[in-house]
């Protein structure tokens, strides 16, 4: 069922069954520049109180994940979180899921960032850790305590995804033929993507906390705006745009609501009578 644009705008019942399980992305889903938006932080609260599972799952690295999301962790509210587009998973017992890049894979991924002349970072579980520093990563490596400046990190430390970062339309990798080396690129912003295994996805991360609470993923509902959402928008049986996502996300969505400001994520779970 795709409904363009109508879950904000017109009044409707939907007579399906509460999704067991209900993954969220942060970036312009849940949160605006890296804060959430105080309404969704009173959904989620709410929503705790029912028998629904509540799960992040996101781009950003473990390490560099908003303090406000991790509080949530803390308290209760969130049951689990899925990082570095399903690389990692853990709840507040620990880990649950995780595929580290292998040693052939770091080697090929520098290799390529060099060619390019990009600037690139690898993510732990516990820093990102960058290739080179300019001007604004300077200051923002000034305010971000696990962000360091090390090109050899990924030869010591177990790490999970390269981000690139791009200053033009011309450096975006896009001669590059990623399969060839079984990797691939994400975008997640006009000036950024992220390399990757070319089977790793949000989805992976999905199904292996699905695994882990005994849900089937059909049971489950996905909010989300991104590229890196394309994978586990698929997978998952309610499938929800915010009304500024991508529109290659749109198009793969059952569902198209409003954005962070329209109250998006609220319109849809009153549709579903989950939440007021």
């Amino acid at each position: 069922m795709f409904i363009e644009d109508k879950i904000a705008k017109e009044s409707m019942t939907i007579n399906t069954p509460t999704p067991k399980i209900i993954f969220f992305d942060i970036d312009d889903t849940l949160s605006r520049n890296g804060i959430i938006a105080q309404h969704n932080k009173a959904t989620l609260e709410e929503l705790a109180s029912t028998d629904i599972k509540l799960v992040i799952s996101t781009g950003r690295s473990k390490a560099i994940l908003p303090a406000d999301i991790l509080a949530l962790l803390k308290a209760d509210v969130l049951d689990a979180i899925i990082c570095m587009n399903g690389q990692y998973s853990f709840d507040k017992k620990g880990r649950i899921s995780h595929y580290p890049l292998s040693a052939e894979q770091t080697d090929t991924i520098v290799r390529l960032c060099q060619q390019s002349e990009l600037i690139h970072k690898f993510d732990s579980a516990t820093h990102i850790a960058w290739s080179g520093e300019n001007e604004r990563l300077r200051e923002f490596n000034a305010i971000t305590p696990n962000s360091i400046v090390d090109p050899e990190y990924h030869k010591g430390n177990t790490v999970y995804q390269c981000s690139v970062f791009f200053n033009n339309q011309q450096e975006k990798m896009q001669d590059v033929d990623f399969a060839q080396y079984e990797l691939k690129l994400v975008h997640w912003h006009h000036i950024g993507a992220d390399i990757l295994p070319i089977e790793a996805s949000k989805a992976r991360g999905i199904k292996d906390v699905c695994q882990y609470y005994g849900v089937d993923a059909s049971e489950c509902m996905a909010f989300g705006d991104g590229m890196n959402d394309l994978e586990m928008f698929d997978l998952v049986g309610y499938a929800v745009a915010m009304g500024d996502a991508k529109q290659e996300l749109i198009a793969r969505a059952d569902f198209v609501t409003g954005t962070i400001e329209e109250r998006g994520i609220q319109s849809v779970l009153e549709q579903f009578h989950i939440a007021s």
